[in-house]
């Protein structure tokens, strides 16, 4: 399913989503110029591979200690494709506003930031082994989801089922579905991360970062000026 738009309306400029769109889109044309080679450096060295997390934890790890931990943020600024961060950014678009609105353009900031670190932290665990880098965009996008289907549940969104139709879904049945897909998802992937030998979606991130949205949503105050209705 892919969201059009929705009829959740926003009252403030969101600043901070389109500076973090456009970022995210800049970084990925640097990263379209750079040859093969190069491009794979920039992915091992900023994207987050688990497997030097596990051993840096574990004591065994002769790595830089920030070399290892900074991948934690600076892989969701990283993109594998173009269909990738088009992707990405268009979710961020469409859920990213209400959000911002909600929380204020700092606070967004930093939720948005913490829920990519806890997806981050969630991939880690659940693939501790892997040596392929992780990045993207999703496990942050995955939490501003689950702020919206805590936020706004009734709020209607227009979707598009590939090759079928269109129509209008509540946003709990839309961005539940999305979840149990990425739930699912992960469980089926975990067999392929197993062997260390084949990459693919970080679907543990992706339910990571939507359950730390859910929790964060209701542990960092919104504005008292922005009353969500349909709230759970």
């Amino acid at each position: 399913m892919i969201p059009i738009r929705d009829d959740q309306p926003a009252f403030s400029t969101p600043f901070v989503n389109y500076f973090l769109i456009g970022l995210n889109v800049l970084i990925y044309f640097f990263e379209a110029v750079l040859d093969p080679a190069d491009l794979k450096l920039l992915l091992y060295q900023l994207g987050l591979i688990p497997s030097h997390v596990t051993a840096l934890v574990g004591g065994g790890s002769a790595a830089n200690p920030v070399a290892v931990l900074l991948p934690f943020f600076t892989s969701m600024f990283l993109h594998g494709s173009l269909f990738h961060v088009l992707g990405n950014m268009w979710f961020l678009w469409i859920f990213g506003d209400n959000i911002e609105d909600y929380l204020g353009h700092f606070k967004y900031l930093a939720f948005y930031l913490l829920s990519g670190f806890a997806a981050a932290l969630t991939q880690v665990a659940l693939t501790p082994y892997s040596h392929l880098p992780t990045v993207g965009a999703s496990g942050a996008i995955a939490g501003v989801l689950g702020a919206y289907f805590v936020l706004y549940p009734k709020a209607q969104v227009l979707t598009w089922f590939p090759i079928l139709f269109v129509f209008r879904l509540p946003a709990w049945v839309m961005l539940g579905y999305w979840f149990v897909v990425q739930f699912l998802s992960a469980g089926a992937s975990s067999i392929s991360y197993a062997s260390q030998n084949s990459g693919g979606v970080a679907f543990w991130a992706h339910v990571g970062g939507f359950v730390a949205g859910l929790v964060l949503v209701k542990i960092v105050p919104g504005r008292p000026q922005r009353r969500p209705y349909g709230t759970w």
